[in-house]
């Protein structure tokens, strides 16, 4: 081979430094010349033997050469496999609280003056990087899926603004829990409260900010996937209103409530986030209105009376004027398709959690009707290997019928127009995110449901009606972080986000141990 070295005469460091396609090409030629001249040498001496049945003998043993090289190159692989994902548990687990699935670098452009220079952030492996791929909390899914051919809009906007991108996150499978427990990829460890759950279904992403791992970090949230593992672990979590961030190139789990959201651990850089995503005037105005959830606080399993009094001293001293509202009353009221979703004969103490107990059902409906429209074939075909919990929900998914999905269809309309214009004129929405601390690791049975069921019927307000929503750390309670909401109107993101920025240091002031 004229030109190049021929294998036998590469030196072994030589060797090592080449390329991993450079290094197969090399070890096979070097076994395939190992076969010819083990057939040469294997014809010495015996000359009378025909040439034809040299130069066969020949070929056999260079053809076994070369089995012989993919057979060690198999090995080599999986050794190297399989020690690339001990020493990647090892490293979740001493390195970093179990957050990343992969770990690299992404760089931005060299410029300074970029709005997000020297910031790092992550992503949740439902994002599309080009050359990698999307996971989607799942290895079935990995494996019967190939590379992606390009990288999400949102990502190159980060990238592009100056911030470095370091790797994907752990994420519940098939972003089908809020527990961010996950039985192939391990449960990232919550810095907050490491015996309790860090929260799903971008559970990775929530921890990698909350560990200081990074700066920010990007989710997904469709039924409360950023919401949860910000309240659960101590930091702010952002979702915008529906549709306003692009989902281009990030898998669907219910394409009518999926939201790209985000995470970090101080309202500044939450916001310069969402200057660069969000595209939106800042307004600096201050809101007229907050508006207290009361009946939504009622769910609160901490004392709520201290939550809600600091942050009504602190909206006071901004001016605002104080209104409180019964919430379920009001859905009640303008949500006339909701009824079908209603627990019959309820007593009138029930009225609230009923009430707002459909709205969930509703949108778990619509939600399940979707996941299994986008995914029901690859689950049919497939047939993957998913873990407890999230397979009893994978199958309610396909099973679902099309009953009653144009009363959830009705109902998202019309819980949409009534928030929409219980938040006009610069109003904002104060209620707990979750209703108490994260549960505990591997919590199963009737206080895990008791738990899920009052979180979605707080949960889903946002959903439902496409608000915008941030969650921040209020205080802690038992040793873990208390989260609260505040709430606008669809397409008032920015303003939502400077709110919470400037309202916030104060807030912290008033934060205590309830």
């Amino acid at each position: 081979m004229e030109g190049k070295f021929s294998p036998a005469q590469i030196p072994r460091a030589f060797y090592h430094a080449l390329e991993p396609k450079e290094q197969t090409k090399a070890f096979r030629d070097e076994l395939v010349i190992f076969g010819r001249d083990l057939g040469t040498r294997a014809f010495d001496g015996e000359k009378e033997r025909p040439e034809g049945a040299r130069r066969g003998m020949t070929r056999l043993l260079a053809f076994l050469g070369l089995g012989l090289a993919g057979f060690v190159l198999l090995t080599r692989r999986r050794r190297r496999s399989n020690g690339n994902r001990k020493s990647q548990q090892r490293g979740r687990t001493s390195e970093d609280f179990g957050a990343f699935v992969e770990r690299f670098v992404i760089p931005p452009p060299p410029d300074p003056s970029l709005p997000l220079a020297g910031l790092t952030f992550a992503v949740k492996d439902i994002f599309d990087l080009e050359g990698r791929v999307t996971g989607f909390g799942n290895p079935d899914w990995a494996r019967t899926h190939e590379a992606s051919s390009c990288t999400s809009p949102v990502v190159l906007a980060l990238i592009q603004a100056g911030a470095t991108c370091v790797g994907k996150t752990v994420m519940d499978e098939f972003a089908y829990s809020i527990n961010g427990e996950n039985k192939h990829y391990g449960t990232p460890t919550n810095p907050s409260a490491p015996t309790r759950v860090p929260g799903g279904s971008s559970s990775g992403s929530g921890v990698a900010v909350a560990a200081k791992l990074v700066d920010f970090s990007l989710g997904t949230d469709t039924g409360g996937s950023v919401r949860v593992p910000a309240a659960f672990c101590g930091i702010f979590g952002f979702r915008p209103s529906h549709s306003t961030v692009s989902s281009t190139n990030v898998i669907p789990m219910a394409q009518s409530f999926d939201t790209v959201g985000w995470f970090a651990r101080n309202p500044s850089i939450l916001s310069q986030v969402g200057q660069v995503l969000l595209q939106q005037s800042g307004a600096d105005r201050l809101p007229h209105h907050i508006l207290i959830a009361d009946d939504c606080f009622k769910f609160l399993s901490v004392p709520c009376d201290e939550v809600v009094h600091s942050v009504i001293q602190v909206a006071e001293t901004f001016g605002c004027q104080i209104d409180h509202k019964n919430l379920a009353d009001y859905i009640n009221v303008n949500v006339p398709s909701l009824q079908v979703f209603m627990e019959k004969d309820c007593q009138e103490e029930e009225h609230l959690i009923s009430t707002l107990h459909a709205v969930s059902t509703a949108m778990r409906l619509l939600q399940r009707y979707e996941f299994r429209n986008n995914h029901g074939e690859w689950f049919r075909s497939v047939k993957p290997d998913i873990g407890p919990g999230i397979l009893e929900r994978v199958q309610e998914a396909l099973a679902v019928s099309e009953e009653n999905i144009k009363y959830s269809v009705a109902a998202r309309s019309e819980i949409r127009s009534a928030i929409s214009d219980l938040l006009k004129d610069d109003s904002i929405l104060v209620m707990p995110t979750v209703p108490g601390p994260p549960p505990e690791l591997q919590t199963k049975g009737i206080m895990l449901d008791d738990f899920r069921a009052k979180a979605f019927s707080l949960l889903a307000i946002s959903g439902m009606s496409g608000c915008c929503q941030v969650t921040m750390p209020l205080g802690t309670y038992d040793g873990c972080s208390v989260g609260v909401s505040f709430l606008a109107s669809p397409g008032s993101d920015q303003f939502l986000l400077n709110t919470v920025q400037k309202m916030h240091s104060s807030l912290a002031g008033k934060a205590t141990t309830f």
